[in-house]
């Protein structure tokens, strides 16, 4: 992962753009395909289409204002406005889902039919072609990146490759082999499908803006690297969190009660500096605590490295 912020605000810009890009093709083929089929399935693709191109221009003002450095009124820069951007898409895919179901089980009531099917099936596959495409260059940018609003992005994406499939299948089960009523259930899946999708990516978007603590392997790793200085007497009060490509954490480190403040001093740059060694990039905020002094109480107060502490004789 590049740990450089110009990098990856260019690496984040492009892959916005390009699904934007992406976006703007399909949702023209798409409109004319919707015209020539009266299909409620490429209605849904449609609709799909519409949302991924409003959802990438969300992503790409996200990614752009979160490569933003901090400055005096975000002190902490502006890495939410990734998951902001990610609950806009997740918002614009629920009311997509909500729309698309009930006109489904509207036409499956009324029995509809579709007009035709070699249009939307060939635009279909045009649609899964180009998606391969952008899904690559999305896992690259992902990979180099971390960013939370290219993931999401990325999961929308995704599903448009099962939509695009069923869109075929529904097309070509209605018309071709006459089986009434596979249009709209296929368009009710969709719309099912996408539900889902959108519930699982606010999961992490929620995350970075309530403040969730670090995954605890990834705790644990950190509280390893601090374990290896020879003077720390304990860790307690680990607070951790990230917010889009950024990770911040704060701890209060013991240290021998007689040390000068400047020993003391030497100590935390010290600790900062093994820090920066194993997690490149992150924010750290140290406070020292002579040892045996512990103001904090309840979870505060928990030794997180027990072998530290000396056990009383």
């Amino acid at each position: 992962m590049t740990d450089d912020p110009q990098a990856r605000a260019r690496l984040t810009r492009s892959a916005a753009l390009a699904s934007i890009t992406m976006a703007l093709l399909l949702l023209g083929m798409k409109v004319w395909a919707v015209l020539q089929t009266d299909s409620t399935a490429m209605l849904g693709s449609l609709a799909d289409t519409a949302l991924d191109l409003v959802a990438s221009v969300a992503t790409l003002i996200g990614v752009w204002i979160a490569a933003q450095p901090a400055d005096r009124e975000h002190r902490f820069g502006h890495g939410k406005a990734e998951a902001l951007a990610a609950m806009f898409q997740v918002v614009l895919i629920s009311l997509s889902a909500f729309g698309l179901a009930f006109r489904a089980i509207e036409q499956l009531l009324g029995g509809h039919r579709v007009a035709g099917a070699s249009e939307g099936i060939l635009v279909s596959l045009i649609a899964i072609a180009g998606t391969f495409v952008l899904l690559w260059w999305q896992r690259q940018v992902i990979r180099r990146t971390g960013s939370l609003a290219i993931k999401t992005d990325n999961v929308h994406y995704k599903s448009d490759l099962f939509l695009n499939l069923g869109v075929i299948a529904a097309l070509a089960l209605d018309h071709y082999l006459g089986i009434g009523g596979a249009d709209p259930l296929f368009g009710l899946a969709i719309a099912l499908w996408l539900a889902w999708g959108g519930w699982r990516a606010s999961s992490e978007a929620l995350d970075h803006l309530m403040d969730k603590e670090w995954p605890a392997e990834k705790r644990e790793q950190f509280l390893a690297v601090l374990a290896k200085h020879p003077e720390l007497k304990g860790v307690h009060d680990l607070r951790t969190r990230t917010s889009g490509a950024h990770d911040f954490v704060q701890f209060h480190a013991m240290v021998k009660g007689d040390m000068t403040v400047a020993e003391a001093h030497r100590v935390m740059d010290e600790l900062e500096e093994r820090i920066e060694g194993e997690f490149p990039g992150v924010e750290v905020l140290i406070h020292p605590d002579p040892e045996g002094l512990l103001n904090e109480t309840g979870a505060a107060a928990e030794e997180l490295l027990p072998g530290l502490v000396e056990e009383p004789r």
